[in-house]
């Protein structure tokens, strides 16, 4: 589970098209702020809807595609014609065309690393001791918007539009037991859709 922001309200839909139209209303039309959106696979156009913005992630990779190329290339030069010079039938010792298989696979593989450490640090995917989840459904068959929320009048307000939005279930996250690893709900109030 992503760090979510307490208190939250969390609307329960099961399509992930309403979800999306959901989510640019929320954001465009009612000026909600920091949105997050669980899916139980990726929903195109999600990005724009939360106004997210581009992953560092590919930069890096290319970053790294060409560091591996120059890198690989540079080995291979040394190696042959400065660290240990063979001459074998009157071949150059610069033999670049030789050489690129070898400059493509450390290209490829320094991109990999690179491409999967950021991937884990951007993500904040490292190793927890216990995962808190929001409910089991969530990654199952139901999209879910989070909307974080700072005042019982903003509460109130994304209370009524998400069920004026057609959720299925509306929730309020409260808190978080860190020690029992549990989230804490409490019922959103039906009057806030009239």
């Amino acid at each position: 589970m992503a760090r979510i922001q307490v208190p939250a309200i969390l609307g329960f839909y099961d399509d992930g098209h309403d979800l999306l139209e959901v989510t640019t209303k929320a954001r465009e039309a009612e000026g909600f702020k920091n949105l997050d959106a669980y899916t139980p696979y990726p929903v195109h156009g999600m990005e724009e809807a939360l106004g997210l913005k581009a992953s560092p992630v590919g930069t890096i990779a290319r970053i790294g595609l060409v560091s591996g190329a120059f890198l690989g290339f540079m080995l291979q030069s040394w190696t042959s014609a400065v660290d240990w010079p063979i001459n074998i039938g009157g071949k150059p010792f610069v033999s670049w065309p030789a050489w690129i298989p070898i400059t493509f696979e450390s290209a490829v593989l320094l991109a990999a690393f690179c491409n999967l450490l950021s991937m884990f640090a951007f993500c904040g995917l490292y190793p927890r001791p216990k995962t808190m989840i929001l409910s089991k459904r969530i990654t199952n068959d139901r999209f879910v918007l989070v909307i974080p929320v700072s005042g019982e009048e903003e509460e109130k307000r994304a209370i009524a539009f998400l069920q004026s939005n057609g959720a299925l279930k509306v929730k309020i996250v409260d808190g978080i037991d860190h020690e029992k690893q549990q989230v804490i709900f409490r019922a959103a109030p039906l009057e806030a859709a009239g």
